[in-house]
């Protein structure tokens, strides 16, 4: 799911070639044009770039000719450089575009030198990165292979050759190059993204264009240092000095020939675009904001630092609304140590559901987090997340929102930053630790990437893969985290290793975090009779409460559920069913069944949990525990390849001795209906839970204020 939809899409013809555009941020000046690359790849390479960017300013980008929505036209001459320079100057005609910062990356660049040379008047600013322009510079990587050659042999930079990618093996290829354009380690999703987008363009085509930039096949290339030398906008170079396409010298000298900036990126390869997102992103805005010919008049505040409240910002995981009332739990608590401290939240819906119910302040800026709820709802399947590769897969969400977060810690001060499972906060402040200005509070109930058994060794090395750069971030940056809670016991982490030569995590988080107990988010029950009767439930009749979260991932196990009422009643006679959709299913969509009542979002579910005689849920950790707490039987389905709910969570119920798990593939009707009768009859000898685990992890978190 992308994490902000074009605001205008369209298509300008040009010679016979039709280029497909879009338009983020319409309301917003300056004019940022993202330019094509080589055709290898279209224009979603700038996916993590256009949310964040289009926030501040109007962004456009298209197609390039050969690649993404755009024609394809045969033959190298359609390549030449001039056209994508006048393809371009036709989508700004088309977006009513006069004036541009004009940004590319490696052919890109090319392309708008001679865009920012052929219309000064159009291109206020050039932002060059890792440019891979046509100097007389030796390239040793390069230099002993041919194009266009026929060759014995395809190792390494051997597999650059027309007929290798013609008639050979393209894939090899292409997992070849992005494998060099992205050297720095733990690279594997950039590097997937890529791989994925050159299999949309026919190899015959991408030889037409690569002919057309080297000169082959009868085009005549323009000598590119006299352009350059013609460019009168400022110029802005941005290069890793482990480019493995072309090297940093390239990079010199169009700095050099343009009277540029030239910015190295120490470490970094030919796609900081994607794989330092944030850093490229703060520099692409700076950059803008420096062209404005009159900047916008403002007015600030800045409050000298004893005079400044005690602010702190919690950020609340959108994937399950069990983070949210521990939060909630755990900011009350805070309180008690810090009456004056100010609590905003940084968050989406559904969580807001509870904060608004908590009379929580919801920070203004959360309009503009991308929805991490549907992206989940996106990516399921019948009863079936892939959580591992759900997360992979929602970058460009992440990086959006660490960008709102960036911008709200930037523009106000906060003294204390909690985040509960905020992936993206926790990740990106890894990597971009010089922007941390306030102490930080890490907070996760499971810790490791974990494969499914189907996934074969592709996945189990991808999982080891992140959780490597996790121990790694954390070896060298101790001081990012103020404090990491994790929140159960010691014996609740999972005994796994976090891959071949990788530490314990059960070992590595007893050395790494504080243990604050679960947080359940309220009292125990006492006195279950007093609230059976407050909640209308009869003395006498036995009632089954039904749950599958805050997403709309549970819907097809309700449905499954609702199907198997009939039988469960027939070996449950009378019973009860109270179904619970939450936030984002209609009950309306689920079929009517006697003996049922259908409710959408429950602010005290938890009291209906507490007073129920057996419930079905799904396999998330929160509403398990608030059962497992209150000393409930139930059953739970987890969801298929959700690692955290078949490894983690169930390692957790597992020593707690509590519920029963029930595969979803086994759930026909006989097997739930036995399932939830044997739970009914069952003598509960659960573990305790401890009931002051917000107050334990307050504690550590009023330390930080």
């Amino acid at each position: 799911m992308r994490a902000r939809p074009p605001d205008l899409e369209g298509t300008v013809e040009r010679d016979g070639v039709r280029l497909a555009y879009e338009v983020a941020g319409v309301e917003h000046d300056p004019t940022i044009l993202l330019m094509p690359t080589w055709s290898i790849i279209h224009s979603r390479f700038w996916k993590l770039q256009v949310p964040y960017l289009s926030r501040h300013h109007r962004v456009v980008t298209f197609d390039g000719r050969g690649s993404g929505r755009s024609d394809r036209p045969t033959g190298a001459a359609a390549y030449a450089e001039h056209h994508y320079a006048d393809d371009a100057a036709a989508v700004l005609d088309a977006t009513e575009t006069d004036r541009t910062v004009v940004v590319g990356l490696s052919c890109g660049a090319t392309y708008g030198i001679h865009l920012a040379a052929r219309h000064p008047d159009r291109v206020t600013a050039l932002i060059a990165i890792g440019p891979s322009c046509g100097f007389d510079i030796t390239e040793p990587r390069l230099e002993t292979q041919v194009w266009d050659g026929d060759l014995d042999a395809h190792e390494g930079w051997a597999k650059y050759n027309r007929r290798y990618w013609i008639d050979g093996d393209y894939d090899d290829f292409v997992r070849f190059f992005f494998g060099q354009m992205f050297p720095e380690p733990h690279s594997s999703k950039p590097i997937e993204d890529c791989v994925g987008w050159a299999h949309e363009i026919d190899p015959s085509t991408l030889a037409d264009t690569t002919a057309a930039r080297l000169g082959a096949d009868g085009v005549t290339r323009e000598p590119i240092e006299p352009l350059c030398r013609q460019v009168r906008c400022p110029v802005v170079v941005v290069h890793g000095n482990d480019d493995h396409i072309r090297i940093h010298a390239v990079g010199e000298r169009l700095a050099d020939l343009t009277g540029g900036s030239l910015v190295t990126v120490e470490g970094g390869g030919h796609g900081p675009q994607s794989r330092d997102p944030v850093f490229v992103n703060r520099l692409i805005r700076d950059v803008v904001e420096r062209t404005r010919d009159r900047p916008p008049p403002t007015r600030a505040t800045w409050t000298r630092a004893l005079h400044r409240p005690k602010r702190a910002l919690y950020l609340s995981s959108a994937i399950g609304l069990g983070h949210a009332r521990r939060d909630v739990a755990i900011a009350r608590e805070l309180r008690t140590h810090h009456p004056d401290l100010e609590i905003d939240w940084l968050a989406q819906h559904p969580v807001t559901t509870v904060l608004e119910g908590a009379a929580e302040r919801v920070h203004p800026a959360s309009r503009w987090l991308a929805s991490e709820s549907a992206h989940i709802e996106d990516e399921c399947g019948e009863h079936d997340l892939h959580a591992f590769q759900a997360i992979r897969r929602m970058d460009e969400i992440l990086v959006n929102n660490f960008m709102v977060f960036h911008d709200v810690v930037e523009a106000e001060h906060y003294d204390l930053v909690i985040g509960d499972e905020a992936w993206e906060v926790d990740h990106h402040l890894h990597e971009n630790p010089e922007l941390k200005r306030f102490a930080f509070a890490w907070m996760t109930d499971f810790v490791g990437w974990l494969p499914m058994p189907d996934g074969g060794p592709d996945e189990a090395a991808l999982t080891a893969d992140y959780n490597a750069e996790m121990v790694e971030q954390r070896a060298r940056f101790r001081r990012l985290r103020d404090r990491s809670i994790f929140v159960g016991d010691p014996d609740d982490v999972v005994p796994d290793r976090f891959g071949p030569d990788l530490p314990s995590i059960a070992d590595w988080t007893r050395d790494e975090f504080d243990f604050a107990g679960y947080v359940t988010g309220f009292d125990p029950i006492h006195d279950r009779d007093e609230l059976r009767d407050r909640l209308g439930y009869r003395p006498d009749e036995r009632v089954c409460v039904v749950t599958v979260g805050g997403s709309a991932v549970g819907l097809p196990l309700l449905r499954r559920i609702l199907d198997a009422v009939p039988a469960i009643r027939r070996r449950v006679d009378g019973l009860r069913f109270l179904v619970v959709t939450g936030p984002r299913i209609d009950p309306r969509s689920l079929p009517r069944r006697r003996g049922v009542t259908l409710r959408p979002y429950v602010p005290d579910l938890h009291l209906h949990l507490a007073a129920c005689d057996v419930a079905v849920v799904q396999g998330g950790l929160t509403t398990c525990m608030e059962l497992t707490a209150n000393r409930r039987p139930f059953v739970y389905v987890p969801l298929r390849h959700h690692f955290e709910q078949n490894v983690h969570v169930r390692h957790r119920l597992d020593r707690h001795r509590a519920g029963h798990c029930l595969p979803y593939d086994e759930l026909d009707d006989e097997r739930l209906a036995k399932a939830i009768a044997d739970q009914l009859g069952r003598d509960v000898d659960y573990l305790p839970v401890a009931t002051d685990g917000a107050a334990r992890a307050a504690r550590l978190l009023a330390e930080l204020v």
